[in-house]
């Protein structure tokens, strides 16, 4: 038997999902201010096997527009660098030897405003997630009211709880898109 609280916090734990998956998105695009998180999905191949970067080599941010890689395994500086440019994030890695610093290459007018809708694209992919979880819980309240019996007052507290957090997950993807827009368009 699942109570309305239990629908409640299955619904809020699967919108905060949504909000990470959106945020981990955001994180991804290079906006010429430079962010290690651009490097997380680089995979190195490394003793004959794909690791990320972040296992072969500490990433550091050295000033607004470098990356700094230190690979811990001086062997591994090729392959580091090589899947840095494999990785199709219109970035040129340079080596000294000792570390490689990664340039941010200044964005043009025309690719921040392609930046700016891929933005908006992912904060109206992450509503409309958040709006399936809110009609997956409402029917769940539904279905329960029938086969378990709860008042109808109880459920309707429970789809204006529902809606209360799909509010408030809503302005959260808001305020982040209007965010990376704002760094995007800034520099």
């Amino acid at each position: 038997m699942t109570t309305i609280k239990e629908i409640i916090t299955d619904c809020e734990a699967r919108m905060s999902k949504a909000i990470e998956s959106v945020r981990n998105e955001l994180a991804k695009i290079r906006t010429g201010r430079a962010s290690t998180g651009l490097l997380d999905a680089v995979r190195v191949e490394a003793y004959g096997s794909e690791m990320p970067i972040n296992q072969v080599a500490n990433l550091s941010v050295s000033d607004a527009h470098t990356i700094t890689v230190q690979v811990w395994d001086k062997g591994m500086m090729a392959a580091v660098e090589k899947a840095i440019r494999n990785a199709n994030l219109g970035l040129n890695p340079m080596s000294d030897g000792q570390v490689i610093r990664v340039p941010m290459p200044p964005l043009t007018e025309e690719r921040r405003k392609e930046i700016s809708k891929l933005v908006k694209k992912f904060g109206e992919e992450g509503k409309v997630s958040i709006r399936h979880i809110r009609h997956d819980a409402i029917e769940h309240l539904k279905k329960s009211e029938k086969e378990q019996h709860f008042r109808e007052d109880d459920r309707k507290r429970g789809e204006d709880e529902v809606q209360k957090k799909t509010d408030h997950y809503t302005k959260e993807i808001d305020n982040l898109v209007a965010s990376k827009e704002k760094e995007v368009m800034a520099i």
